[in-house]
């Protein structure tokens, strides 16, 4: 049997001659100082301000550079001409500065004719806001609320955002006009805030006068529109009102029109139910309905049950009924306890007489 055996491969650092030895070493000191972070003579990043920024787009420094800041938009330097720079020093840290700007002011916006407007910042800086809004009966057309912005022409100057709003008068279109009626002022075309107009209705030419059904007093409200609709104007007429086995006692009248009130009472072995007062109402309807008057002796209010109070005497009925059985159960126990104990306690004494006899017989 014959074995064969592969030719083994010298490892780079076993080397057969030592001047190898030497070159494996070389390479693994290299490669630690190539691992060990060397110095940078680099600044590090610029510092960063609020108010200011760099005038400069590289990011590599030495030692001895000068950075100038500029003033962010819509900030200004506080000493105007200011030159204000950073230096790169030995360290390779950056000369500290302070905050040489401040935010940049637009012109104070002028008061509205019959409104006015107030800085939502307390102050019309850079960023802050001006809200307008109007007097009493007056409407505000265009932006509430304007800011204090750049100029998007030359992006320097301190503009608002929009025009300043106009604050008009509040003015309300005619209201509508209803059939049968009539309202006062009419001739006018338009109406200012908080003025009135009266409603009415015209003389019937037929045999019933006409109702007004609804707010007769409208109002020009702060949104140019009237405070309600229109009323009506129509012949509301509700029946006689002839109770049965009653009598009216106060509103006699022919003809019962729009709001007619009527009191009544019933006759003697009768009695009404609720209220015994009826109004006639827009739908020639008697509210509450008919007067109607029941047969009986009216009953006193103590006497009057409700479902809930007969829903309280059923529960307490029964609640009675639980207890009573509780209670005989418990009674009818304790005379079955007393009999058993008699009657166990009559035993022994019958057997400790017979345990008598027989001691004495012997």
């Amino acid at each position: 049997m014959t074995t064969s055996w592969a030719p083994r491969t010298a490892h780079p650092c076993r080397p057969k001659k030592p001047f190898s030895v030497l070159y494996c070493f070389g390479i693994l000191l290299m490669a630690s100082v190539l691992q060990i972070p060397m110095p940078s003579d680099a600044c590090d990043h610029l510092p960063k301000y609020s108010s200011m920024r760099p005038n400069v787009t590289k990011s590599d420094f030495n030692p001895g550079d000068k950075v100038y800041f500029e003033c962010r938009p819509g900030y200004r330097f506080i000493t105007p001409g200011r030159s204000v720079f950073s230096v790169c020093q030995d360290d390779n840290t950056w000369t500290p500065l302070e905050e040489a700007c401040t935010e940049r002011l637009c012109y104070r916006p002028g008061e509205p004719i019959n409104g006015r407007v107030v800085s939502v910042n307390g102050s019309f800086f850079f960023g802050s806001q001006a809200l307008y809004s109007c007097n009493e009966g007056f409407r505000l057309i265009g932006k509430r609320i304007l800011y204090c912005e750049l100029s998007s022409i030359d992006g320097k100057s301190m503009v608002w955002s929009d025009d300043p709003p106009l604050c008009i008068k509040i003015l309300c279109k005619p209201p509508e006009k209803i059939p049968n009626g009539r309202y006062t002022s009419s001739e006018k075309e338009e109406f200012e805030y908080n003025e009135v107009v009266t409603y009415s209705c015209n003389p019937s030419s037929g045999s019933d006068e006409y109702s007004l059904i609804g707010e007769s007093r409208l109002i020009c409200s702060g949104d140019g529109v009237w405070s309600s609709n229109p009323p009506q104007c129509k012949v509301v007429r509700c029946p006689f009102p002839d109770p049965e086995n009653g009598q009216l006692v106060s509103g006699f009248r022919r003809k019962y029109y729009y709001r007619a009130t009527v009191e009544f009472e019933c006759s003697p072995g009768f009695y009404h139910e609720g209220t015994n007062v009826a109004v006639c109402g827009s739908n020639s309807t008697w509210e509450p309905a008919k007067p109607k008057c029941l047969k009986g002796p009216r009953p006193h209010p103590g006497d009057e049950s409700t479902p809930e109070d007969t829903k309280t005497l059923g529960n307490g009925a029964i609640a009675a009924i639980v207890i009573s059985v509780f209670v005989g159960l418990a009674v009818l126990g304790g005379i079955l306890f007393m009999f058993c104990r008699h009657k166990k306690k009559g035993t022994y004494q019958t057997g400790e007489s017979h345990r008598e006899v027989k001691f004495n017989s012997l």
